[in-house]
């Protein structure tokens, strides 16, 4: 620090830490409504603040949350949710169903916030300003599991297609078909391969969630796609083992919106507010990297506040 000389230097410096007084004693009055991710406005701030992240106000009151079957059956919720609760005193009501018919929740006014993992299918439910607010919360991946015995030989494959083709050629393969996150990227991954759904022997929809698909594909000893976090979290009850993995297009990432309050007035706009906020909150964010690591030796989930769709993964 340079000594001051002068004076009007003293009186300069005073003036200042008046002014700055005045404007954090500001801030305090607004904490109630900020952001929590607003914080940190640069990757470097985050981390400076990531130990001590404000704590959220206790606005009270209930909303309700539209998302995926994978959060809720994978456990992450139930740490997540009661948290929120500790911490903001609102209760969430979760109904878990595929992205779909969570997006079509949002979309008709029925949820207050929704959380999804199907970005090309978010997107219209963004642009035509039903769902605002969007933040990227997390990512894991899909695999590709199936019984022990592994009669396409799929763990034999070096690629994605290879094992698709494979699968394909032998099957049985149980399908979401649900129009959840899961079955738009088995379609995609289908597509991509170039082999036609009529074409893939023993492919049987369930029309279910994630955990119930995975144990009818262990029933029936077929394969499945699934997300990796409810496999693991379910795979001691299950003879399934992941058969292939890794392929980049296999990413899977979670976003959290709020229902658009000014398509719908009902909407608990700073409820859901709030749980945007807490979702990307550094404190959050540590929690969702540790969820369950310790009992799988890896994470389910990876933190991801702050990315774009292109920086998730890197």
């Amino acid at each position: 620090m340079h000594r001051l000389r002068i004076p009007g230097a003293i009186f300069a410096l005073a003036l200042l830490t008046m002014g700055l007084l005045v404007a954090c004693g500001d801030d305090d009055d607004d904490e109630a409504t900020a952001s929590p991710s607003s914080v940190a406005t640069t990757a470097a701030a985050a981390a400076t603040t990531a130990a001590v992240s404000p704590t959220p106000a206790k606005i009270g009151g209930e909303m309700i949350l539209a998302t995926t079957t994978s959060t809720q059956d994978s456990g992450l919720l139930d740490v997540l949710v009661p948290l929120f609760k500790e911490q903001t005193g609102v209760d969430i009501k979760v109904i878990a169903v595929g992205t779909g018919a969570a997006l079509e929740m949002g979309a008709k006014g029925d949820a207050d916030g929704v959380l999804v993992h199907s970005p090309s299918s978010e997107k219209p439910y963004v642009d035509r300003g039903e769902l605002v607010g969007g933040k990227i919360v997390m990512h894991n991946d899909f695999v590709l599991v199936g019984p022990p015995s592994d009669p396409a030989r799929v763990k034999e494959t070096k690629t994605l297609k290879d094992a698709l083709t494979a699968i394909a050629a032998t099957g049985p393969f149980i399908s979401r078909g649900d129009n959840s996150g899961t079955h738009t990227k088995e379609l995609a991954i289908w597509k991509a391969a170039g082999i036609e759904l009529t074409a893939v022997a023993g492919r049987e929809e369930s029309g279910q969630g994630m955990g119930a698909t995975l144990n009818i594909a262990d029933q029936k000893k077929a394969y499945t796609l699934t997300d990796r976090a409810t496999y693991l979290s379910l795979k001691k009850n299950l003879q399934l083992e992941i058969v292939s993995s890794g392929d980049v297009s296999l990413l899977n990432i979670y976003s959290v919106y709020v229902v658009n309050p000014e398509k719908f007035p009902k909407v608990k706009k700073e409820q859901a507010q709030a749980w945007v906020d807490f979702l990307v909150s550094p404190a959050t964010q540590q929690v969702i990297a540790g969820f369950k690591k310790a009992d799988y030796g890896e994470s389910l989930f990876f933190p991801d506040a702050g990315k774009t769709l292109d920086q998730v993964g890197r």
